[in-house]
C-alpha cells in the first residue's frame, strides 16, 4: 500500500511493477484497428514507462503509468480514430567514429485519446511510435488532461451553452 507521505512503499512499488510487467509481457503485440496492423509490445515501451530522457521517472509517475497500462492496451485494440500525429527527425544510435555525426531517422508518434474506466472515468492518451521503417511499438500512456484534487475534468463548463 502507498504511504500517506510523498514516499512510496518499496514493496508496494515492486508489486505494482511486477504486475504491470506481467500484463505487458503476456503478448508480443496487439492488433490495432486504426493501423489494421500489430502494435508491438517490446522492452523499449516498458522501459519508457519507467524512464524519460535517460532519467528514472519518480515512483509516483511510474505507478500512475503502471496503473493505466491495462487501459492503454485495451485502447490500442479498440482505437479506430486518430487524435494526434507528430513526426520528427531524431538522432538514433551512436556517433560515427569516422566523422562524429549521429545517424538521423524519422520518428512518428500517434496519439489515441479515450475515456476509460467505469467507476471513475478518466481521459487517457496512448502513444505508439515508429522509428524509421520499423515496427509500430507501444511507447507511452498518460492522462490526457491534468488532474486536480484527484479528479479529472472531462468536459468544459456549461457544455450545453458551448454547442450553440
Amino acid at each position: 500500500m502507498m504511504t500517506t507521505t510523498m514516499e512510496v512503499d518499496p514493496q508496494y512499488f515492486a508489486d505494482q511493477k511486477q504486475k504491470a510487467g506481467a500484463i505487458y509481457s503476456r503478448q508480443d503485440s496487439i492488433h490495432c484497428r486504426y493501423f489494421n496492423a500489430p502494435v508491438v509490445l517490446n522492452s523499449d515501451g516498458f522501459h519508457h514507462l519507467q524512464f524519460s530522457a535517460r532519467r528514472e521517472r519518480n515512483k509516483r509517475e511510474q505507478l500512475l503509468k503502471f496503473s493505466l497500462l491495462p487501459l492503454a492496451l485495451q485502447d490500442i485494440r479498440k482505437s479506430g480514430t486518430l487524435q494526434e500525429y507528430r513526426e520528427t527527425l531524431t538522432p538514433v544510435g551512436k556517433k560515427s567514429a569516422r566523422n562524429g555525426f549521429m545517424p538521423m531517422k524519422k520518428v512518428e508518434y500517434w496519439g489515441f485519446v479515450a475515456i476509460v474506466g467505469e467507476q471513475k472515468p478518466v481521459r487517457i492518451r496512448v502513444i505508439p511510435r515508429r522509428v524509421g521503417t520499423g515496427n509500430i511499438v507501444f511507447w507511452s500512456v498518460m492522462f490526457h488532461t491534468k488532474m486536480k484534487d484527484g479528479q479529472q475534468k472531462l468536459y468544459g463548463k456549461d457544455i450545453e451553452d458551448e454547442a450553440e
